[in-house]
């Protein structure tokens, strides 16, 4: 059975609840306990422990489990401090040092706020509110987050790209990591999907990466850095785009994902299915292919080498056809009329190689609501 791991969050709850335990008691705590909104208890160590007269600091060290991420091995402080306030008992929660700032709208935080989302928020304020119940304490506490390496670890990340700026984000929605590293990425592409939606976009640019970024630039001048990137979730990026209710999506992206897409295959990721040459072959027969030629695309290390195989015997045009008729058959499919879908597909070496009838059009309408 595969181990759990603990979010940030989890990790930021656990210190700011043995930091609020050791100011108000005076008294040394190495270890620590709190139950995640999973409802798994974790417990872990308490280490870098500094204590001052009004102010204790402390970390814990984030723990993946066996789904390790970047972040996995980082030491998550909390400082807690007394606070001098007119109002009632308030948990203050700030951002510190390796903790970003949100500079974008469409994300869990407003702009200007730490991106330290709602429910580690919500778990650090019942975790400190019930040590100052316990302890009889009255009075208003500053807990200030911070991941000294925080910010090396998230020039690693995709935070720069959504508008995270100068260090990770605290997150976790229910305490733990199951160890299951797609769920992150989909989680990602939602958020990148809602910035989209918030910033008033109708028409969705997606792409599984940045091959063909140069060619896409030259010939079109569109940079697809700008495109939400789906990795390998093309079908589940399709619905939630048409979730989300954007009116139309255009997926532009290179032949070695695409053309798995014209089998049915949603996600692309090698070990969900491949069958890229067996596809380009079914097509090239269509087309006309010899059986020698069918052998050599078949054997062909690369879909650009089976691009070069088909160019050189000039079947390449139609056989491109052939795939684009069939990935718009299942991109129309998954998107089931809930919104208007087109696809651009080129290769680093050929560049373009086939379009959908309504992509040109649909490239137009986004450079356009770009400016």
């Amino acid at each position: 059975m595969m181990r759990y791991g603990f979010t940030t969050g989890s990790c930021s709850a656990a210190a700011a609840k043995a930091a609020a335990y050791m100011l108000l008691t005076g008294r040394e705590k190495r270890k620590i306990a709190i139950d995640t909104p999973k409802g798994i208890r974790y417990e872990t160590k308490v280490v870098e422990i500094k204590r001052e007269e009004k102010k204790v600091s402390c970390a814990v060290i984030k723990d993946g489990g066996d789904d390790p991420d970047i972040t996995t091995g980082a030491h998550v402080t909390a400082t807690v401090s007394f606070l001098e306030t007119e109002e009632k008992q308030t948990i203050q929660i700030e951002g510190g040092k390796g903790v970003g700032i949100v500079t974008k709208p469409g994300l869990d935080q407003p702009v200007g706020n730490a991106a330290i989302n709602r429910v580690p928020r919500a778990m650090i304020q019942k975790e400190v509110s019930e040590v100052c119940q316990l302890l009889d304490y009255k009075g208003s506490l500053l807990v200030e987050i911070s991941v000294p390496e925080g910010e090396t670890l998230a020039s690693k990340t995709f935070n720069p790209r959504l508008g995270i700026e100068g260090g990770i984000s605290i997150l976790g929605t229910s305490g733990i990591v199951e160890p299951m590293s797609s769920q992150a990425l989909i989680d990602t592409i939602r958020v990148e999907l809602s910035q989209k939606k918030a910033e008033g976009k109708q028409i969705l640019a997606v792409s599984p990466g940045n091959y063909g970024l140069e060619y896409m630039k030259r010939t079109y001048g569109y940079d697809l850095d700008k495109s939400v990137k789906c990795s390998n979730f093309i079908g589940q990026t399709i619905d939630m785009a048409a979730e989300m209710g954007f009116s139309a999506m255009l997926l532009t992206g290179h032949i070695g994902k695409l053309v798995k897409v014209s089998g049915g295959i949603m996600n692309t990721h090698s070990k969900e299915g491949d069958c890229r040459m067996e596809l380009l072959v079914a097509a090239a027969l269509r087309a006309g292919a010899g059986e020698e030629i069918l052998r050599q695309v078949l054997d062909a290390a690369t879909t650009e080498e089976a691009v070069r195989i088909l160019k050189e015997q000039g079947l390449c045009e139609k056989t491109m056809e052939l795939i684009m008729e069939r990935i718009m058959f299942y991109l129309k499919k998954r998107a089931a009329g809930k919104m208007e879908i087109a696809c651009m597909m080129y290769s680093n070496d050929f560049g373009g190689l086939g379009e959908s009838a309504n992509a040109s059009a649909m490239l137009e309408q986004i450079l356009k609501e770009k400016d």
